[in-house]
């Protein structure tokens, strides 16, 4: 199976620094995957080497099956770092000169412009256009080959709330639309609302990989039970004191979901009205930084 990206032991040193290492992502047919990290943990020059515009150290990489370079990007779209345009010409004149350029159908143009909401804006110069505006055009340039594959650099940095959602809605109508797209990002939010996968990276090294629901998982079970002193203690005897905490007005287990029916039945035969017990999943800015956290510690 030809996946649109696959590395392995990808790897790029600068002298004694090591930006990226032994870096082994899939990233699958139709999907929308989240290259997740810090400033700074790899992730752009890992989409240069992806694009052939840095050459590996180490490790090999495919797009699509093949090795990238020259005459074998065409069904890849790419915005890295921020678009760079003609600022006295105009949003749909930008686009036609990059299509000529690019080899790409004339026609494409208004399509694209339609895609990402710029229609309306294309006969107006590029120096006139938001941040907001300016990134959706760049997008729109990616989108002049048709592409298969869409990888995108931190697409919603520098803009505000408005334009940082219309920027997801974007990504997530081409997902649905069966393009696969790589988005490279230090937003939790951004990954978690429109990736289908994630791939955590820390100091240039892959860290965890899965879904959102797989990286999160199930810290416990939050219960909600009166008299509150009486089901604590009752919990603690049943688990251990170590895995129970009172945390605002009710308690928060550290065992696993299927033993809700049997903490239940324990604590109503202790005299407890359980008026609420449920599952408690961690949020993903919590288990990004519970990762980042052991990584650090791995490499001291």
């Amino acid at each position: 199976m030809n996946l649109p990206v696959r590395t392995e032991g990808l790897t790029k040193r600068y002298g004694d620094l090591t930006a990226v290492r032994d870096l082994n992502l899939t990233v699958r047919a139709g999907e929308v995957y989240g290259f997740l990290g810090p400033n700074g943990a790899g992730k752009t020059t890992t989409l240069r080497m992806l694009l052939g515009l840095v050459r590996p150290t180490a490790g090999t990489v495919r797009l699509l099956g093949r090795p990238p370079g020259a005459g074998r990007l065409a069904a890849v779209g790419a915005l890295i770092e921020g678009p760079a345009f003609y600022p006295y010409l105009s949003g749909r004149e930008n686009l036609r000169v990059l299509a000529r350029y690019a080899g790409a159908a004339a026609d494409r143009v208004p399509l694209v412009l339609d895609l990402v909401d710029l229609a309306d804006r294309a006969r107006h110069r590029y120096a006139s256009y938001s941040l907001g505006m300016k990134q959706r055009l760049g997008v729109a340039a990616a989108l002049l080959k048709d592409p298969r594959l869409l990888i995108l650099d931190e697409p919603t940095n520098g803009l505000d709330p408005a334009g940082t959602a219309d920027m997801r809605r974007l990504i997530r109508r081409l997902g649905a639309a069966g393009c696969t797209v790589l988005l490279s990002s230090h937003l939790l939010g951004e990954v978690e609302q429109v990736c289908d996968r994630i791939g955590v990276v820390s100091s240039g090294r892959l860290i965890a990989e899965g879904s959102v629901a797989d990286l999160r998982g199930t810290a416990g079970l939050r219960v909600l039970a009166e008299p509150l002193d009486g089901a604590a203690e009752r919990a603690r005897a049943l688990v251990g004191a170590e895995r129970v905490r009172v945390v605002d007005g009710g308690l928060e287990l550290a065992v696993e979901p299927d033993r809700a029916a049997w903490l239940n039945t324990e604590l109503v035969r202790a005299g407890v009205a359980v008026r609420e017990l449920r599952p408690r999943k961690r949020d993903l800015e919590q288990v990004f930084f519970e990762l980042i956290g052991k990584e650090t510690a791995d490499v001291r």
